[in-house]
């Protein structure tokens, strides 16, 4: 009878003992199955990276093929680091669309850290060079802030350099990320404004506040930001009107649309984009400088990286206006547009072939 109730017992260990490796051998596969997604994720997250990166290498090529070659002749070709060498580089820079204010703060930086740290080869001065651009385009911390707070995003930028598409493309990513985006078709006064608006708050499926054509912007907007509050949105994009050749129009029409929204919704975080067109290089800069008079541009948006030889704008506008370029664009598509990082620029900017 002991010898009976002892197997039995035994017995039930074992049935206990096998269950339990069954249960262990289901966490351990749950395991590896949550593992193998996080690790796909993770690469996911890293091709997307690299595939951003590729692309903005690609789109700067011609920018290196010109400028920074041109750069590197100096760096090679110079055996002191006299007048002649200085005049010469600032010469290149200028020519790369870096603008003269801006390379003028390149060299004073480039000759005070030649003169602190005895450097005597020109070669050595392109790591100082780069690494003195790279400071002049650092973002700040607070950069982004208007991502996570109720914010208005007033977007603002001559017609064609790629205003309404830029909008498109943002309230797709902040969709993306969970966020209740609306969309105010502000430019009432370019007939597809708001029809290519619409097209983009479909695909993103956001809501779009509008008017008829030639309607008060003004009104478009009291509209808008009485929407976002009652819909608890947490970004408003607002696109407004590129008549930058009647200014006195375009500020007044501004002033109007700030007020609204300084009545309507004082609490929201407030940001000013401005989207320039890479491609055209000093005009971009002469536009920001323009819309920076008639409204407080806290962000700066370049489109068009891809294939152009004008790349070294991007230093001239930071630098000059001491506004951050926060996006950058080098295609047509959603993806194609991410936030500017300036390693990242900096890095596909002087890469060159081995």
């Amino acid at each position: 009878m002991f010898n009976n109730e002892e197997k039995k017992i035994e017995k039930a260990q074992k049935r206990e003992e096998k269950l339990r490796a069954k249960e262990e051998k289901k966490e351990e596969k749950l395991r590896a199955k949550e593992e193998k997604k996080e690790e796909k994720q993770r690469a996911k997250e890293d091709a997307q990276e690299l595939g951003f990166f590729a692309r903005l290498l690609a789109g700067l090529t011609k920018t290196r093929d010109n400028f920074v070659k041109s750069m590197d002749y100096v760096f090679n070709g110079f055996t002191n680091i006299d007048d002649d060498f200085y005049e010469e580089l600032e010469e290149v820079l200028i020519m790369g669309d870096i603008g003269v204010r801006t390379t003028e703060r390149i060299l004073e930086d480039l000759k005070a850290t030649v003169k602190e740290q005895k450097i005597k080869e020109p070669v050595e001065c392109k790591q100082v060079l780069i690494d003195s651009i790279r400071r002049q385009m650092n973002l700040g911390e607070t950069a982004y802030e208007f991502e996570n707070r109720k914010s208005v995003v007033l977007v603002v930028g001559v017609n064609g350099v790629g205003k309404t598409t830029t909008i498109g493309k943002l309230a797709a990513k902040y969709k993306a990320e969970k966020k209740n985006v609306i969309l105010a078709a502000g430019d009432t006064f370019r007939a597809a404004a708001k029809d290519q608006l619409q097209e983009w708050a479909n695909r993103s499926n956001v809501d779009l506040i509008g008017g008829s054509e030639g309607s008060d912007p003004a009104a478009v907007v009291f509209d808008a930001v009485n929407a976002a509050k009652a819909r608890n949105a947490d970004i408003l994009l607002v696109d407004t009107a590129g008549r930058l050749h009647n200014k006195k129009n375009l500020m007044e029409e501004l002033r109007k649309i700030n007020s609204v929204i300084d009545r309507e919704y004082p609490d929201a975080y407030r940001e000013t984009l401005i989207v320039l067109d890479a491609t055209t290089g000093q005009n971009a800069l002469n536009q920001a400088k323009e819309f920076s008079e008639v409204t407080d541009v806290s962000g700066i948006v370049l489109t068009k990286m891809d294939g152009t030889a004008k790349g070294g704008i991007a230093v001239a506008i930071q630098s000059e206006l001491n506004v951050p370029v926060k996006f950058i664009g080098v295609g047509e598509s959603i993806k194609d547009l991410e936030k500017f990082n300036s390693d990242d620029f900096v890095k596909a900017l002087f890469m060159t072939e081995s």
